[in-house]
C-alpha cells in the first residue's frame, strides 16, 4: 500500500510507527485542522474476514464514548478502499485516534530507566483509566507494557483497546479463537482457562505491568506462551522483592493481593488497588484479609 495517500480528502498517511496483531498505525496529520494523528488502518488480508471488520470497528465504538486523560482518544473513522495487483480491491476500515508523543513502558522497562515512584506512579495512572473504562462498561482485555504510553511530562496513557468489549458481552464463555488473545506474561489466570472475563482481569494484568515495572521481569517467565499460562493458572509468584530488594514489604503485600489466582481474592475494583498501591508507598501495607473458611465435605 503506497505511504502516500489522503484518507476520506482529510487525512494525510506518513510513516509507520507501530504494528499490532491485527492492524498498522500511521503517524498522520489532519489538513482540516492541522494536527498530527495516529491513524491505525485494519491489515488488508484480515479486511476481508467480517470478524475483523466487526472487531476492529468494535474498538472504535468502544473507545469513541471514552473521555479520559488516560486513554488515547478516538477522534474519527472511516473506510478506505485498497487495490494491489494480487486479489480483488478490499474495503479497509481505519481509525484517527489522538497522537500521543512518548514512549512505551514496554521500552521503559527494557532500559531500565525506571524507579519505584515511577513505577508506582505509571501504574496509578493505568488504574485511572481502567476506572473510568470499566465504569462505562468496557474491560480492555489487554493490559500489557506495549499498550502504554508515558509522555514526556510524565501523563500515562492507555491505547489499544482492539480486543476490548463491553462486559455485559462478556459473561459469555469466549470462544476458542478468543481464548488466545492477549499476551501470555500478562494474562489473568481467567483468561489462560477461556473463562469469562470481567474488570478484575484487567486488574490482574495490570498488577503484572507493576511487576515487570518493579522486577524488571514479569512474574511468570518460561520457554513458551502455554507454559506460561500454565503458571499463571497454578503457580505462586515470587515476591518482587526478590528481584529488587529496595521494594518494601508493603508493596510486596499490594502485589500478592494482585495477583491472586481467584478474582474474588483479589482487589475487587481499579479504586481499591489505587488506595492500597497509595498507602504501600507511604509504608502502610495492607490488611490481611479475612481466612476463608473450608467446605465441609
Amino acid at each position: 500500500m503506497s505511504q502516500q495517500r489522503v484518507l476520506d480528502g482529510r487525512y494525510e498517511v506518513g510513516e509507520l510507527i507501530g504494528r499490532g496483531g491485527m492492524a498498522d498505525v500511521h503517524l498522520g496529520r489532519d489538513v482540516r485542522l492541522g494536527r498530527s494523528v495516529a491513524i491505525k488502518l485494519l491489515r488488508p488480508d484480515l479486511a476481508r474476514d467480517p470478524q475483523f471488520q466487526s472487531r476492529f470497528r468494535r474498538e472504535a465504538q468502544a473507545v469513541a464514548g471514552l473521555n479520559h486523560p488516560s486513554i488515547v482518544s478516538v477522534f474519527d473513522t472511516g473506510d478506505q478502499c485498497v487495490v494491489d495487483d494480487v486479489t480483488e480491491p478490499v474495503t479497509v476500515p481505519f481509525i484517527v485516534m489522538e497522537y500521543v508523543d512518548g514512549r512505551t513502558l514496554r521500552d521503559l522497562v527494557r532500559s531500565k530507566e525506571l524507579s519505584i515512584d515511577e513505577a508506582i506512579e505509571h501504574t496509578l495512572g493505568v488504574l485511572s483509566a481502567l476506572e473510568y473504562s470499566h465504569r462505562a462498561g468496557i474491560v480492555h482485555r489487554d493490559i500489557k507494557p506495549a499498550n502504554v504510553m508515558v509522555t514526556p511530562d510524565g501523563g500515562v496513557k492507555v491505547m489499544d483497546f482492539g480486543i476490548a468489549r463491553a462486559i455485559a458481552d462478556s459473561a459469555a464463555t469466549m470462544t476458542q479463537t478468543q481464548a488466545v488473545i492477549g499476551t501470555a506474561q500478562y494474562l489473568s489466570p481467567e483468561q489462560a482457562r477461556g473463562e469469562t472475563v470481567d474488570a478484575r482481569s484487567d486488574l490482574y494484568s495490570a498488577a503484572c505491568l507493576l511487576y515487570e515495572m518493579l522486577a524488571s521481569r514479569p512474574p511468570f517467565v518460561g520457554d513458551s506462551p502455554v507454559s506460561v499460562a500454565y503458571q499463571h493458572v497454578r503457580e505462586v509468584p515470587e515476591p518482587p522483592s526478590r528481584f529488587n530488594p529496595e521494594i518494601s514489604s508493603a508493596l510486596d503485600g499490594v502485589m500478592l493481593r494482585a495477583l491472586q489466582k481467584s478474582r474474588q481474592e483479589r482487589f475487587q475494583d481499579a479504586a481499591a488497588f489505587r488506595r492500597a498501591l497509595r498507602a504501600a508507598r507511604t509504608g502502610v501495607a495492607l490488611t490481611p484479609p479475612a481466612p476463608t473458611v473450608p467446605e465441609q465435605d
